[in-house]
């Protein structure tokens, strides 16, 4: 094992920041991929639960022979911690993804998304809970500008004042469900290692136990009836171009999942939850610019401004707390050692 001080030295905290960083945007990018390419079949006449599943099922598979060769004892090692890779499958995998479609298929994708990332102030107010510390005064003004966003994207209030008729309550109860969900996802992504000697879930380990617990959940769920499961095999458009079903099933699988996960659980692994969830929000604006792109989709003036606002207060929110608790890579970094140490905060 590694000596203490190799772990803490600023080099090594620096080094851990930048590839934790590169890996976070990059997760970020592949993300921004899925509710495009999701709805796209669901236009086409599948059901949320069919494209969660396909989508899991097809990353469950890339991830298994990818682990298989660069990681052969993955298997043992996923069932050595089965709680936390039933727990990561379950929750921030197949809950977060079927509520998001689900919103998806009521709301437009950017506004979907921007609902799910409500979770970094689903964060912030955990640690609170769990560490008794109540959040910066510039964290709270945060959330209090996210909020006025939220109302702006979502219609409550527009150009010509409250309009909270235009309001899809079904689309934002299956967002905000996302977003818890996706606050899970930061919190148990801190227990991945990010060695081998450090005790935690290996990445590669937790993204294909987790994919294939996630697949598993979901197809279980359109099963019994659950949720509906409707797959049809009508062409999807994607740019402007009729192609089969087939591309954006192989392509949900490989980018915004098996890609997207990994990396995201290498990236949050050093980043910490808290800082890699400010990292995840330009997730949002690359799933715009795909969705734009990719199905034509576009979004209001007050929208867009509203989209600003959000960022904008998430932004202060995260900033207070990293200011806060001086979260920056000259600052020692958690203890890497301890695969509870979210748990035990």
């Amino acid at each position: 094992m590694a000596a203490p001080g190799a772990l803490t030295s600023p080099r090594t905290s620096v080094r851990h920041f930048r590839v934790g960083l590169l890996f976070a945007v990059g997760s970020a990018f592949a993300f921004g991929m899925s509710g495009p390419l999701g709805k796209s079949l669901m236009v086409a006449g599948w059901s949320p639960t069919a494209a969660v599943t396909a989508r899991l099922a097809g990353g469950a598979l890339l991830m298994a022979v990818f682990a298989t060769v660069v990681r052969p004892g993955w298997i043992r090692e996923a069932a050595t911690h089965w709680r936390t890779v039933v727990a990561y499958g379950a929750v921030p995998i197949a809950g977060a993804q079927l509520f998001y479609y689900s919103a998806v298929s009521h709301l437009s994708v950017a506004v979907a998304l921007l609902l799910e990332y409500t979770a970094p102030i689903l964060v912030v107010a955990w640690v609170w809970l769990t560490t008794r510390r109540r959040p910066s005064h510039l964290t709270l003004a945060g959330v209090a500008v996210a909020v006025a966003g939220i109302m702006l994207v979502l219609g409550v209030v527009d150009a010509g004042g409250f309009a909270g008729l235009h309001v899809n309550l079904v689309g934002v109860g299956w967002g905000m469900a996302a977003a818890v969900c996706a606050a899970c996802y930061f919190l148990l992504s801190e227990r991945a290692a990010t060695g081998d000697d450090s005790g935690g879930v290996h990445p590669i380990t937790l993204a294909a136990g987790g994919l294939a617990v996630g697949a598993a959940v979901t197809a279980l769920l359109g099963v019994l009836g659950v949720m509906p499961l409707t797959f049809t095999t009508n062409d999807t458009v994607i740019a402007g171009w009729t192609t089969s079903w087939v591309v954006p099933v192989i392509a949900l699988g490989l980018i915004p999942t098996a890609i997207a996960y990994t990396l995201g659980i290498v990236g949050i692994a050093r980043l910490r939850p808290r800082f890699a969830s400010l990292i995840g929000l330009s997730e949002v604006l690359f799933a715009v610019l795909a969705a734009w792109l990719m199905l034509g989709e576009s979004i209001t003036p007050v929208q867009a401004l509203g989209g600003v606002v959000v960022l904008t207060g998430l932004v202060l929110a995260r900033q207070g707390e990293l200011v806060a608790e001086a979260m920056w890579p000259e600052t020692p970094l958690h203890d890497q050692t301890n695969p509870d140490s979210v748990g035990s905060r």
